[in-house]
């Protein structure tokens, strides 16, 4: 073991409930996967692709359901030969197996007990067809991000979840799930052109082949015939084929599509038909191709309330008729628990409980269409009985685009939102069901005198045009009578659903395994006996997931219900929805943040010192506190802004010895000696080649810790000039603040220009808007060195140091504070508040802090001329930039210096942090994978970012020379020939 390694046993947990829970891992699991599995699997796929370890396997056992499943084994497959091999190693050996793509699914379906695959990692691309008309899309690709690739052609994907930020296009389409304004027109089963899928028997079938059903015929002549079979038999049947017609004028994704028998006329039509909502249960869609559906960006948006759920509902009617694409409905726990949400008005937290709002928009591609439909949409407002309870509340239509995303955000967080703010320890539902529109109003009061009669105070939303709601139930899984009282609510309204409305129990969420019991209920024996027996036709085995759609427990949706033992205070809201996945920069790599607070959990439910509990604790210091980058996109990604960064610097600190904080507080006094010897560190490391330096660094993360030993990358550049350009307060428009790390590392290898420091002196000048850095700047800093590791009482010590200058320097905040890095800018501006005194808390809320960015483009831009122009650009936006929203000035500064300019959409953060791609390269390396990969196809004229570290980090993944767009602006407006 290296020296100086930190005690797992710190971050025991040193508080819990005093029994274990019942659903805890047992001693039996914590040695991970059992022979021969393990080594069956690893000799399969091999070590990189095969995870065994307990600690895995919990982070894989929840997902954003109330269930909770260990898996036996977690494979990672990355082709569809891989996947063909997993699926013959389960037939061979009797063995069951899970799809797994974001684990955003609401009923368990991707939860498995033997071998769960990830076919996420693995699964990720876009390939734009037909200018945009079509798209073939990887299944690991999330919803948001193939809209992003498609909205440069005006197109965009018919299903649109409120879960695009994460959701995967394989599990929308393997649940045919829908969203907003996708209806039963715009869903996948409507809008998926093909599929290539990978049976059970490992035959892979392209339905778009030419020659797709010949080949099936050759290769499985028993499935062709016995699909063709059923066709007959369900088109002989009048009453059956007008049954399974009018089940479809409605959402409904409960059981497999019967009507793909009617609308398909081959055996291939037919399968992908079946395939389209089958959960998984008959293959693993490896690769599907959609019509696109055109993007119209002309919108109108408004947001009214009514006194009722009742009459909100009885309000949809008129504003279909009106030609709404969207009308979603949000009930008054769902506006008030929605506060959460960032931009949401505060006052909403004191709406009438009663208070219902309906979201209402209209989108046409021009404006004459759009102005029609406004016409015809305010011609329905004088019918309705509208209240304004609170004074953020306009009841008015807008085309503003900033109100309209405000609106949408709060909609899109309903489950999130009223699931943070559920009681702790509870466990939520999320149910989902469909009836006639026209008897929406009629379903909402049977469902609230529902709720009422079982003691729940349910939240209520849903896509309202389609008759589609939503509501969400919590109770205590780990209490008998809770879940027994749960069991009765489900019976009842399972009943009320089918008996009296003829709706769907699962109108986009798929049955999963809370409705499997339910199935028959709703489509009674003849249907169900179909169902059954197209799943033993197209897989005999029972390989894919047993006991999702299709279960006769009668108690099946009680089995595996998950509890959610109180956690630290900032997860505890989390739901695991995994809405954080996709930002995360270690998410390929090690935990994500829903994973390292399932991990959280797992070890409150254990008794102290068992030997899972051991085995979590050795995994969790690496695998969750040390690979976290700290970057807190997490918390942007959270609809409640839950910071599981926060949380692993928080565990980071618990680890520190008093020792390691006395020796980091040291620093943070004598800073200005530290600073000095780092940038000759960095001079004389310049002189050494490269090799030797790498080589010498690696040997000595052998013997010390590496989380305190950096790794020497080639990347890392020289030393910065010993002086900062001279400048003069008098007439100084902004106070210039170079950060420590501009003042210790220079440009990059090879760069003869002017340094960043020259650089923003000199387009200020240009500008007429000139700067003036302090002559005491060395010494101080922005704290997030500390802030990042933990270590509080050091960040104490800079970021008061900091304020308390910059405070001397700005003339008590008459000048801006203008600083060149964008992380030392969030971290001046908003990350050393809580390590402030009382007094210097006052002092910094006199200081106006602007990133160089947003110094540049708003300030300087329009007063400079443009003299010459690159003629392409890349740009990497960092986290920082992310929350401060400076990702448009960059944007513009990019624009203004290059004729062409890309935003990849696989840009995120890099993961360098600071040093910690110094200290975990494997995390940038990682982390910026795709985003390399869209950069590289390619060569580019300028490679544009505005923070040291994360230019060093991208340089090191893409073996490009990024540099600060400040650079690339001096450059372009430099007088002369430049």
């Amino acid at each position: 073991m290296p020296l100086l390694e930190p005690d797992p046993g710190a971050l025991r947990p040193d508080v819990r409930p005093e029994d274990a829970s019942s659903d805890r891992v047992t001693d039996a699991g914590a040695g991970g996967t059992p022979e021969p599995l393990r080594s069956d699997l690893l000799a399969l796929l091999g070590p990189e692709k095969v995870l065994t370890h307990i600690s895995d396997l919990v982070r894989y056992a929840s997902d954003a359901s109330p269930y909770r499943f260990l898996p036996r084994v977690v494979v990672l497959p990355g082709t569809t030969a891989e996947v063909a091999a997993v699926l013959a190693y389960a037939r061979e050996h009797g063995r069951q197996v899970v799809f797994r793509a974001a684990g955003t699914s609401l009923n368990g379906q991707a939860q498995g007990e033997d071998i769960l695959v990830d076919v996420r990692r693995h699964w990720v691309g876009v390939e734009v067809l037909d200018e945009g008309r079509r798209a073939r899309i990887a299944p690991g690709t999330t919803i948001l991000r193939a809209n992003t690739t498609l909205a440069r052609h005006g197109r965009v994907l018919g299903p649109d979840p409120a879960s695009a930020v994460a959701c995967t296009v394989g599990g929308v389409v393997a649940n045919n799930a829908s969203g907003m304004t996708a209806g039963t027109t715009r869903n996948s089963y409507r809008t998926v052109a093909s599929l290539t899928v990978v049976l059970p028997t490992g035959t892979v079938v392209d339905t778009a082949a030419p020659d797709a059903d010949e080949r099936l015929a050759a290769a499985e002549p028993e499935l062709c015939a016995g699909l063709l079979a059923l066709k007959r038999e369900i088109e002989d049947d009048a009453a059956l084929t007008a049954r399974i017609r009018a089940k479809y004028t409605l959402k409904n994704t409960n059981g497999y599509r019967l009507d793909a028998f009617l609308d398909g006329t081959t055996p291939v039509e037919i399968l992908r038909g079946l395939m389209v909502g089958s959960e998984g249960t008959f293959g693993f869609l490896s690769e599907i191709v959609f019509d696109t559906l055109p993007l119209d960006h002309e919108v109108l948006t408004g947001l009214f309330f009514f006194p009722s759920l009742p009459a909100a509902a009885a309000a949809v009617p008129p504003f279909n008729e009106a030609g709404a694409l969207a009308v979603e409905l949000m009930d008054g726990n769902t506006l008030r628990a929605s506060v959460q949400v960032e931009g949401v008005p505060a006052d909403w937290a004191h709406l009438p409980g009663t208070t219902t709002a309906l979201l209402v928009e209209f989108r046409a591609p021009d404006e004459e269409r759009l102005a029609a439909f406004e016409a015809a949409a305010e011609a329905v407002l004088p019918r309705l009985t509208l209240v304004a309870p609170v004074a953020s509340v306009t009841n008015t239509f807008t085309r503003d685009p900033g109100t309209i995303a405000s609106y949408w955000k709060a909609r899109k967080a309903f489950v999130t939102a009223v699931g943070g703010s559920r009681p702790s320890g509870t466990t939520l539902i999320t149910e989902d069901f469909a009836v006639p529109p026209d008897r929406l109003a009629e379903a909402c009061e049977a469902l609230l005198a529902l709720q009422t009669r079982h003691g729940f105070d349910a939240a209520v939303a849903g896509h309202a045009a389609h008759g589609n709601l939503h509501f969400l139930l919590a109770f205590d899984a780990g209490l008998p009578s809770d879940v027994a009282r749960y069991a009765a609510f489900m019976d009842a309204f399972c009943r009320m659903t089918v008996e009296r409305f003829d709706g769907s129990l699962k109108a986009e969420h798929a049955t999963g395994r809370n409705i499997a019991p339910f199935l028959e209920l709703e489509w009674g024996p003849r249907a169900t006996g179909l169902m059954w027996r197209t799943k033993q036709l197209i897989d005999p085995a029972g390989v894919l997931a047993p006991r999702i759609v299709l279960d006769r427990d009668p108690e099946a949706h009680l089995r595996g219900l998950k509890s959610i033992p109180t956690v630290e205070p900032v997860a505890d809201p989390c739901i695991e929805c995994g809405f954080c996945e996709p930002t995360c920069p270690s998410n390929d790599l090690t935990t994500t943040p829903r994973q390292r607070i399932v991990l959280r959990r797992e070890m409150m439910r254990q008794p102290s010192g068992s030997p899972v509990e051991a085995k979590l604790l050795e995994a969790y210091g690496h695998d969750a506190v040390d690979t976290c980058a700290g970057d807190s996109t997490c918390k942007l990604a959270c609809p409640v802004g839950i910071d599981t960064g926060a949380m692993m610097k928080a565990f980071r600190h618990q680890r520190h010895s008093a020792r390691e904080e006395r020796v980091a507080t040291l620093t943070a006094e004598h800073f200005r000696v530290v600073e000095a010897a780092a940038r000759l560190a960095v001079a004389a490391a310049a002189k050494i080649d490269d090799r030797l330096l790498s080589a010498l660094t690696r040997g000595l993360r052998k013997v010390v810790r590496p989380d305190l030993m950096p790794e020497w990358l080639p990347a890392v550049p020289g030393p910065a000039k010993h002086r900062l350009p001279h400048t003069s307060r008098l007439d100084a428009r902004a106070v210039y603040y170079p950060a420590c790390v501009n003042r210790i590392f220079g440009g990059p290898k090879g760069h003869t220009g002017p340094s960043l420091a020259e650089a923003v002196v000199a387009v200020s000048a240009r500008a007429g808007k000139p700067v003036w850095i302090p002559r005491d700047v060395r010494g101080t800093c922005c704290a997030t060195i500390w802030h990042s590791k933990g270590y509080e009482q050091a960040d104490a010590v800079m970021a008061n140091r900091i304020v308390e200058a910059a405070w001397g320097w700005t003339g008590g905040g008459q000048l801006p504070l203008v600083v060149d890095a964008s992380s030392c800018t969030l971290g001046i501006a908003h990350e050393v508040v809580p390590y402030l005194t009382p007094a210097n808390r006052e002092l910094h809320r006199e200081l106006t802090v602007v990133d160089s960015l947003v110094w540049a483009a708003e300030e300087l831009l329009p007063e400079l001329e443009i003299l010459r122009t690159a003629g392409s650009a890349v740009v990497h936006p960092t986290c920082s930039m992310e929350h401060l929203r400076d990702v448009p000035q960059l944007m513009a500064l990019a624009e203004a210096c290059a004729e062409e300019v890309l935003l990849p959409d696989s840009a995120r953060c890099c993961g360098f942090a600071g040093d910690r791609g110094l200290l975990h390269r494997e995390l940038t390396e990682s982390a910026t994978a795709r985003e390399a990969a869209e950069v590289t196809a390619r060569e580019w004229d300028a490679y544009l970012s505005a923070n040291r570290m994360c230019e060093i980090g991208m340089a090191h993944a893409t073996g490009r020379t990024y540099r600060s767009a400040l650079l690339e602006l001096e450059r372009a407006t430099r007088p002369g020939d430049g």
